[in-house]
């Protein structure tokens, strides 16, 4: 895609935002055709929107599910970029009505202590590892402007930084249990709403880091020191319609918490 069209296609981003308007899929003649296409337009978004919101500081990763992505067209996970002002800590309050229609995901999160090295070949769970020097509990919300699912445009989704508004942080454990069998679950006002393992998330939240590593790389980025990554959700997407607290707690992890008003 030509930097024009790119331009033009994150310019209508910004201001379907700022209309608050349902989710639909960018128009011709700047619609993404392939899913580099749709990475170009999000890069020129997320330049636009680090004006109010700051500098990158993460990623998250998104259909980490083989049910989402079938249910979305893709065969594989897709990402986008956490900026600064977007990052809470435990115990947060937010409005819906900051938001076009707020989703919650519910996630492990991991903090990168050292640059994982570019390289051409696929990144693996192995080489991550290493790399990793925290997890958390994490909650991040979404945006989804009352999309039409029956109707999804997943590259206009990816152009759209992947939906991503924001995330919410537990503290940091610098030490962990596997994280493949662990359970975390998640309460609206103590009230179960759901539960997911750590190995619903691409078999392991370190698949996911390493998945994102390989994207980033193949465009000319890598994972930096200090950077949060969000994996990934173990459980379907939740909707808040009305004022509630919601909590969602990890075996041996830690818990994290929002207020959603």
């Amino acid at each position: 895609m030509d930097d024009a069209s790119a331009r033009r296609a994150a310019q209508a981003l910004l201001a379907a935002h700022t209309a608050n308007v349902q989710f639909t899929s960018l128009g011709p003649p700047d619609r993404p055709a392939t899913i580099s296409d749709a990475y170009d337009i999000q890069d020129r978004y997320v330049a636009l929107l680090r004006a109010e919101h700051g500098d990158a500081v993460g990623y998250k990763v998104g259909l980490t599910s083989a049910t989402m992505q079938t249910f979305c067209g893709i065969d594989h996970p897709i990402a986008g970029v956490v900026l600064a002002s977007r990052v809470h800590r435990s115990g947060a309050t937010v409005r819906r009505a900051d938001f076009g229609r707020l989703g919650l995901e519910f996630e492990i999160a991991v903090r990168i202590k050292s640059d994982v090295p570019v390289t051409s070949a696929p990144v693996t769970s192995a080489m991550i590892a290493p790399h990793v020097g925290g997890v958390a509990a994490a909650i991040e919300m979404v945006d989804d402007r009352s999309a039409d699912y029956a109707n999804l445009d997943v590259l206009s989704l990816v152009s759209d930084n992947s939906w991503n508004a924001g995330i919410v942080l537990s503290e940091f454990a610098t030490s962990w249990p596997d994280l493949e069998p662990i359970v975390g679950r998640a309460t609206r006002d103590g009230a179960a709403v759901g539960e997911g393992h750590g190995r619903d998330i691409l078999g392991h939240p370190f698949n996911s880091v390493a998945w994102l590593a390989t994207q980033l790389n193949a465009r000319g980025a890598g994972l930096k020191a200090g950077q949060v990554v969000m994996t990934g959700s173990v459980m379907k997407t939740v909707f808040p319609d009305s004022d509630a607290l919601y909590r969602f707690a990890f075996d041996g992890l830690g818990s994290v918490e929002v207020q959603v008003r």
